[in-house]
């Protein structure tokens, strides 16, 4: 991987079994390290804001494009994406940094984490930051999601088609995302119409219901769960409820809730600064940094 300062990320390519994933690290000699996996349908770049304010304080910070989206390769025509390729790419991710990460996981991210974190002994994980993501979920939200990606196949005519698409299925977002947010999430076809960053494939087949049938798999990993555990979830989120964070705190007593206010499902979109100060408290708890160190230097961005 290539190795880059604090302030930006050169991307590179990180070779799995069957594929090369896209990998962004952020200041590679920091400490602690966090490794960020984000949500389905979602790319690195959602990881950016947060990413940058902590490896300016310090921490090592590496985001990856999940197998199938962003700029990592897809799956050869027909093999199809299944659950357990997920995990074990997040797994070669863990083991090939310096010391154990606390993994920061969205939604599709956080289930890898919580499989990995309870079914494999040692942990590949110093500590788990789950951000609007349960063993068991709401489906209805599930299905908005999945309703969104597969809403326009065709693509877009342009930049600011799609830009008005985003808006109309994140209201709550006050400002339009620009072409130049837009370019790494849109891909441009042979005619010439933009289409979204992940593989089609990924919604074709059987990995949604996969998923599904992975719910008891999930509650009993997460029942072994061993290290720290920060569950952020939104409260207006329509995938996370209070019935299953409940669910989720009684099979992982040890673990800390804190519930953001103003954040939907997208909670790292939505309130950056509050996760990212809420990661800061969560990463200052397990005594990585110097009191104040970390906090500080966040508040200054």
């Amino acid at each position: 991987m290539v190795q880059s300062d604090r302030h930006a990320a050169a991307c590179s390519r990180f070779p799995v079994a069957d594929l090369d994933l896209a990998v962004e690290i952020r200041h590679a000699d920091g400490d602690p390290g966090l490794l960020f996996a984000h949500g389905f349908g979602q790319t690195r770049h959602a990881w950016t804001g947060a990413a940058m304010a902590l490896a300016e304080a310090g921490c090592r910070c590496v985001t990856f494009d999940s197998r199938g989206h962003g700029e990592s390769d897809r799956v050869p025509h027909g093999a199809g994406y299944h659950m357990d390729q997920f995990a074990d790419d997040l797994l070669r991710l863990a083991h090939a940094q310096p010391q154990p990460p606390i993994l920061v996981g969205a939604s599709m991210g956080g289930l890898l984490g919580m499989v990995l974190a309870g079914e494999i002994h040692p942990s590949p994980f110093r500590a788990l930051v789950l951000v609007d993501i349960t063993p068991r979920w709401e489906t209805a939200g599930v299905e908005r999601i999945l309703a969104f990606m597969q809403a326009h196949p065709d693509g877009f005519d342009n930049y600011a088609d799609a830009a008005e698409q985003i808006a109309a299925y994140l209201p709550q977002r006050r400002e339009r995302k620009s072409e130049q947010q837009l370019r790494p999430l849109l891909r441009e076809g042979a005619d010439g119409r933009l289409r979204w960053h992940w593989d089609p494939a990924l919604l074709a087949g059987d990995l949604v219901q996969e998923s599904e049938r992975y719910q008891p798999r999930l509650q009993a990993a997460a029942m072994k769960i061993s290290v720290p555990v920060l569950l952020l979830s939104g409260a207006r989120s329509d995938v996370v409820s209070r019935a299953t964070v409940d669910e989720f705190l009684q099979l992982v007593p040890h673990a800390e809730h804190v519930e953001l206010p103003h954040a939907t499902h997208m909670v790292a979109g939505d309130a950056n600064d509050a996760f990212t100060r809420e990661v800061v408290r969560f990463v200052q708890s397990l005594d990585s940094l110097p009191v104040g160190r970390l906090a500080a230097a966040v508040q200054s961005q």
